[in-house]
């Protein structure tokens, strides 16, 4: 119970300094920053070496994939089935796709599933989420925007120089170590920031703002990444028939709200800025009602 408690408190109290303006305009990416090259390396370095090399490392992976690739086909299915604008249907590729594995997905998951299902998490954000986010959001901000001429492709050029990513490879080499007790002391006091540190940070960023002719996408985009997200992980395990911890964090993964980044990003672009804010905000809200169905389904 602690667990949500500390998880709302945290929402709440940076969307509270977002009104109050006690913080600069830049705080959210301060400590977005702060999550990025401190934080998360160290959540990596702590967990992942308590995996073993097995079939389960590559199920987050397979999963994140699958769902990824056919939210993107549907999303983009019914943009041009309902005619949607360019800009409205690049803001849906992007929110609608990739999904808040690390900032959400971390406290989240460790509330319901425990420290152990972490190191699962890690792969899923990082071989999956933080992957699209560099060549798929690239690639889709780039086509959509009338706005190309900002330098995204810096992004992806930055994949093998990103802290977390190459943290990653590392403790994928010190699999099976066991650290001294110091050590894992100093990585487990920087990894324990993760949780108030990003919280804040997403309080700060919520947009709940909502035009009544922005109604349609919002619920379309809502409904395929909270709703039939999940659905096609469940799908995607049983067909393999993977039924242990790592499926069961893979499918709670593709259930959480939309990606901040990928919000910022389609505003950044101008892909319906006022839009993407919105179902990024709202999604985060909605889904911690639907994150707590689905732990119930498939747990």
């Amino acid at each position: 119970m602690e667990n949500f408690i500390l998880i709302i408190l945290c929402i709440v109290l940076g969307y509270a300094i977002q009104k109050s303006k006690v913080f600069s305009d830049n705080a959210a990416i301060t400590l977005n920053q702060f999550v990025i090259y401190i934080s998360l390396p160290a959540m990596v370095l702590l967990q992942v070496p308590k995996l073993t090399f097995s079939v389960e490392l590559v199920i987050p992976v397979v999963i994140a994939w699958a769902v990824m690739g056919t939210t993107a086909l549907l999303t983009l299915y019914v943009s041009r089935w309902l005619a949607f604008s360019k800009e409205v249907t690049g803001a849906l590729m992007l929110v609608t796709v990739l999904t808040n594995s690390s900032f959400l997905g971390i406290p989240l998951i460790s509330a319901y599933m425990g420290q152990e299902a972490l190191p699962y998490v890690m792969v899923y954000d990082q071989l999956g989420s933080f992957i699209a986010l560099s060549v798929y959001g690239t690639f889709i901000a780039s086509y959509y925007s009338h706005k190309s001429e900002v330098s995204f492709k810096i992004i992806a050029a930055k994949v093998f120089t990103f802290p977390p990513f190459l943290v990653l490879i590392i403790a994928f080499l010190l699999m099976g170590t066991k650290f001294d007790a110091n050590i894992t002391k100093v990585l487990s006091s920087l990894a324990n920031t993760i949780v108030p540190v990003a919280l804040v940070a997403v309080g700060l960023q919520l947009k709940l703002r909502l035009t009544r002719d922005e109604l349609i996408p919002f619920s379309i985009s809502l409904m395929i990444k909270l709703i039939l997200a999940p659905l096609i992980a469940i799908l995607v395990a049983k067909s393999f028939g993977w039924d242990n911890q790592a499926s069961q964090v893979a499918i709670m993964e593709a259930g959480m709200a939309p990606m901040i980044t990928a919000g910022a990003i389609a505003s950044m672009t101008g892909l319906a800025p006022k839009l993407s804010s919105a179902i990024v905000g709202y999604g985060i809200l909605f889904s911690f009602v639907t994150v707590h169905i689905l732990y119930g389904i498939i747990g």
